[in-house]
């Protein structure tokens, strides 16, 4: 069995629209979400947009993504990879909504980096005394 770091990231995001389909499909809006570390996904969903509530209740999405839309939304979201560039920890957000029959989708790439990790990397011994007195 392979595990989940052995499969490329583009595949990863392969996985995730296949088990979002059902969902996708019952959605014309929202935010798709993966959250990433190490290069792997583990977190991963759909925050939707606000339901509109009347009288009491919330009315039903009239439809959701069709299979061609769904089909170009991973397409889009695979596409955007080749714009994370060296890091291996965040998260990307996928904003869908159709649009007149198609299905728009703004990706928002988000790098996150700890400080330990740099501490480690750059123990404080080995920085000049120059940059020391420089940063205070």
């Amino acid at each position: 069995m392979m595990k989940t770091e052995q499969l490329s990231l583009a595949r990863q995001i392969d996985l995730v629209f296949k088990e979002l389909q059902e969902e996708l499909s019952g959605l014309s809006s929202g935010t798709v979400f993966v959250q990433i570390r190490n290069n792997v996904i583990g977190k991963f969903g759909i925050r939707h947009l606000p339901l509109s509530g009347r009288k009491g209740t919330f009315a039903a999405e009239a439809e959701g993504l069709t299979s061609d839309q769904q089909a170009s939304f991973r397409l889009m979201a695979l596409e955007s990879l080749k714009y994370k560039r060296r890091w291996t920890h965040g998260e990307i957000s996928y904003e869908f909504a159709v649009r007149q029959g198609m299905v728009i989708v703004d990706a928002t790439l988000e790098s996150n980096y700890n400080m330990a990790n740099l501490m480690i990397r750059y123990p404080r011994n080995s920085q000049s005394e120059a940059q020391d007195q420089f940063l205070g």
